[in-house]
């Protein structure tokens, strides 16, 4: 499972639409999707029910992958700011040095 999959993931589940996610992803429509199917493969289940006019909901794998996915994302934001925060790359605090 790679971050980026859940990122499309959890956009995918906001806006119930490939093509809108895409859009706010600022990534191809193909390539949402080709990151759906290999989160699917990854998880061994469907996420999403397609329909005909360009819009999916959530199947119950997915409704139960959300709130997890969410949770996973808030953590990696939450390590990358703790870790880029006061102290930098270098690993000195407030850049002095």
């Amino acid at each position: 499972m790679e971050l980026q999959h859940l990122r499309a993931f959890r956009e995918v589940a906001r806006e119930l639409s490939f093509t809108r996610a895409a859009h706010n992803l600022h990534y191809s429509q193909p390539a949402v999707t080709a990151q759906i199917k290999g989160l699917e493969e990854d998880m061994g289940a469907s996420l999403f029910q397609r329909r005909g006019n360009r819009s999916v909901e959530l199947t119950p794998a997915g409704a139960r992958l959300r709130p997890l996915a969410e949770q996973i994302l808030e953590l990696v934001d939450t390590a990358q700011h703790e870790i880029a925060g006061p102290v930098g790359v270098s690993g000195r605090r407030g850049g002095r040095g």
